[in-house]
C-alpha cells in the first residue's frame, strides 16, 4: 500500500518560490505514477503535474506550464514540485496523488479518480 506524505507548503508572495516534497512508501521499484493536484474552496480539483517514476518528462497543465518543474528522486521515493514565480491564483491546497504500476499520461491531469494513494495535502498561500 502505497502512502504519501508531503511537505513544503507555506505563504509567499507574488513572484516567490516554493518547492514541495512528497515521499512514497510502501512499495518498491520505480513502476509509479505520481502527480500534484491542487483544490481551493468551491472549485474543482485540478492536476497540476504527473510524473513516471521510470523516465520521461511531466506532463503539466497550462496554467503552470514554465513556472512549476517537477523532478524525482527514486533512491528517496520523492518527487518535487518547484514552484516559481507564484500568482495569487496559485493559493491552494496541494496534494500528491499516486498509481503503483502506471506510466503517466496527460489525461491523468483531468482524471483523479485514477488515482488510489493521496497524501494529506500541504497549503500554498499566494499574496498580492
Amino acid at each position: 500500500q502505497v502512502q504519501l506524505v508531503e511537505s513544503g507548503g507555506g505563504s509567499v508572495q507574488a513572484g516567490g518560490s516554493l518547492r514541495l516534497s512528497c515521499a512514497a512508501s510502501g512499495y518498491s521499484g520505480s513502476n509509479i505514477c505520481m502527480a500534484w493536484f491542487r483544490q481551493t474552496p468551491g472549485k474543482e480539483r485540478e492536476g497540476v503535474v504527473a510524473i513516471y517514476g521510470g523516465g520521461g518528462e511531466p506532463y503539466s497543465a497550462d496554467s503552470v506550464k514554465g513556472r512549476f518543474t517537477a523532478s524525482r528522486d527514486n533512491a528517496k521515493k520523492t518527487v518535487y514540485l518547484q514552484m516559481d514565480n507564484l500568482k495569487p491564483e496559485d493559493t491552494a491546497m496541494y496534494t500528491c496523488a499516486a498509481r503503483l504500476h502506471y506510466d503517466c499520461s496527460p489525461g491523468m491531469l483531468s482524471s483523479a479518480a485514477f488515482f488510489n494513494a493521496w497524501g494529506q495535502g500541504t497549503q500554498v498561500t499566494v499574496s498580492s
